[in-house]
């Protein structure tokens, strides 16, 4: 049977596009004889037609996407447009280098590990770039007896 009038109605009716609304499968014959507003507006009261919830879009995979790349994963190759330096331009990265091992080497001095006149050493030579990273720095130390 042919429900359009009724659905057309009822869409003007529940402020919603036709696709929305919902018949009751076993009420389609009452349905069908309704053919003015008040007629469909009854059938509406009584649950015959209900208006269908809008549609969400699940954002659940997004969510778990993210949470992985939180984690470090899907970072690979593959994902990657540009040259390293492009990802994290060499400047930044000296910069974080840089005051990392600055921190360490107050961290030393401030605390007695080694004296100022060492500290100032240390200090010029990290910033002619001799220290790769922190780690680099303490092995050094520990090399050359100064840490023990």
């Amino acid at each position: 049977m042919n429900l359009k009038l009724q659905r057309r109605l009822a869409s003007e009716i529940l402020k919603c596009g036709e696709g929305r609304i919902w018949f009751d499968p076993t009420a389609l014959d009452e349905i069908s004889t309704a053919v003015t507003k008040e007629d469909i507006r009854e059938l509406i009261e009584s649950g015959l037609i209900k208006k269908k919830p809008v549609k969400g879009i699940s954002r659940a995979r997004i969510k778990k996407r993210k949470a992985q790349r939180a984690k470090g994963r899907r970072r690979g190759h593959g994902r990657r447009k540009g040259k390293a330096t492009a990802r994290m331009p060499r400047k930044r990265a000296w910069i974080l280098r840089i005051r990392a091992l600055r921190r360490r080497l107050k961290y030393l001095r401030d605390t007695g590990k080694i004296d100022s006149r060492t500290y100032r050493i240390l200090y010029r030579k990290a910033k002619g770039g001799e220290f790769r990273s922190v780690s680099h720095l303490n092995a050094y130390l520990e090399s050359q007896g100064i840490l023990g």
